[in-house]
């Protein structure tokens, strides 16, 4: 998340003519600087990987104040929901100049550049420089990355390929991680932040990271299982929503009388669970929308909307029905949604309602509280969408989504409930069936 970042002093030895920088990439934020890798010996001379204001990835050494060496993308990074693998080549004992300085995206070279300068033969970096730190998620102490990064992995001395890290899926053509590399680190080198949040160094080096500032939080979410966030890009008409930990939380606070907020994946079929803390508000809603973008931009709450449904905070009615009664901070509100039956059910801290205006049983049973909803297939995109509104003008909401991933904003899930799928960490039990919303999900 922003803000927080990892750092590590570089040892001695470790070439610095030669090396492969690799990791997985997901942005929560576009239009901004931010910074993925920095190795700094002061601010004349560093070597950076880092994001433009413009989305552009540029790779680039910078010694005695001037650029020696940069490739800068003509492509633009802009998706929120998707990971990127980036792999980063320095080789400046090649005698092809346009060979010095590689660029992979997702498996792929780049050979289109905004802006492109080619090292001397046999030009040193700043990274693997003895004594002198690197940095992942800042450069120096700002310019920090908004999203998630794993599985970064460094190799001193050698130029690898891009098959080391990830592969072709063979059926869907994606480029995909490889959940366990095999790659001789070389000096310098490093494999961190796999499979959870671990900064201690998953090779022989020992080159173990520390936290620099901020939080470092695990999360479900990963190159090989995509779980939904808020759509950053689904910005109402008037004001401008404010998302925070990766998009799963959402301030409306400029907001009022109008949509708020939908989950980047929709559902077609399955049956899904997600979770959402109310964190602020007095008018706000929690269920699902079939057209979050045409709400977006006509100020549309959740349950006045064609083929939407939300739950209202203030009196528990469901649409305009009589369904389960109020809810308010912090209570965690559950939403089941049944798309093979076409029915929605909501809870509030682990109790689901009863469909006649009350909370009833901790108990999950499909026969009580259901409310039958339009066949997606008949809707305006022809999916559902986990959606949140501030329903009333002169009220705002901030809500905390969690889709699987385990937290309420930083905040770990105090005690996991049960989980048939074994697809998500949510507070409460999950409805037998049920699954979290995601690329795995989707797919079970």
């Amino acid at each position: 998340m922003a803000s927080t970042w990892i750092t590590m002093t570089q040892p001695s030895g470790g070439s610095r003519r030669k090396w492969t920088w690799s990791a997985w990439v997901k942005k929560s934020s576009t239009g901004a600087n931010q910074s993925l890798c920095v190795a700094y010996q002061d601010s004349a001379n560093w070597t950076s990987i880092n994001f433009e204001t413009s989305d552009q990835l540029n790779f680039y050494e910078y010694q005695g104040n001037s650029v020696v060496g940069q490739k800068k993308l003509s492509m633009v990074s802009r998706d929120t929901n998707g990971w990127y693998h980036f792999m980063i080549i320095w080789d400046s004992e090649n005698t092809t100049a346009d060979d010095r300085m590689i660029i992979y995206v997702n498996g792929v070279r780049q050979t289109a550049f905004s802006a492109s300068t080619n090292p001397a033969v046999n030009t040193s970096t700043a990274m693997n420089r003895n004594g002198y730190p690197v940095r992942i998620g800042t450069n120096n102490s700002n310019n920090y990355f908004n999203g998630i990064i794993s599985d970064v992995n460094f190799c001193g001395g050698q130029a690898l390929a891009p098959t080391i890290f990830g592969e072709t899926d063979i059926d869907t053509g994606e480029w995909r991680i490889k959940d366990n590399p095999t790659f001789t680190p070389g000096i310098g080198g490093y494999s961190i932040l796999r499979n959870g949040n671990t900064i201690t160094d998953q090779s022989a080096n020992s080159n173990n990271f520390t936290v620099g500032g901020g939080t470092l939080t695990k999360t479900e979410d990963c190159p090989s299982n995509v779980f939904a966030t808020f759509n950053p890009l689904y910005q109402t008409l008037v004001g401008t929503n404010v998302y925070w930990y990766g998009n799963t939380d959402l301030d409306s606070s400029t907001n009022d009388n109008e949509f708020h907020g939908a989950s980047t994946l929709g559902m077609t079929s399955g049956k899904y669970y997600a979770e959402f803390k109310m964190k602020s508000g007095i008018y706000n809603l929690v269920g699902i929308t079939s057209s979050p973008s045409n709400d977006a931009r006509t100020n549309t709450a959740v349950r006045n909307s064609a083929n939407s449904y939300g739950l209202y905070s203030s009196n528990g009615k469901l649409n305009t029905s009589t369904y389960a009664a109020s809810y308010t901070t912090p209570n965690v509100i559950g939403c089941a949604v049944d798309l093979d039956n076409n029915k929605i059910y909501f809870s509030k801290d682990g109790v689901w309602a009863t469909g006649s205006g009350a909370w009833g049983s901790s108990t999950f049973d499909s026969s009580i509280g259901a409310f039958s909803i339009t066949d997606p297939s008949l809707t305006v995109e022809g999916a559902y969408f986990f959606a949140i509104s501030d329903a009333d003008q002169g009220s705002s909401g901030k809500f905390s989504a969690n889709f699987g991933n385990g937290y309420q904003g930083t905040t770990a899930v105090s005690s996991a409930g049960t989980n048939a799928s074994n697809n998500g960490i949510f507070e409460f039990d999950v409805p037998a069936g049920y699954t979290a919303l995601s690329t795995k999900g989707l797919n079970l």
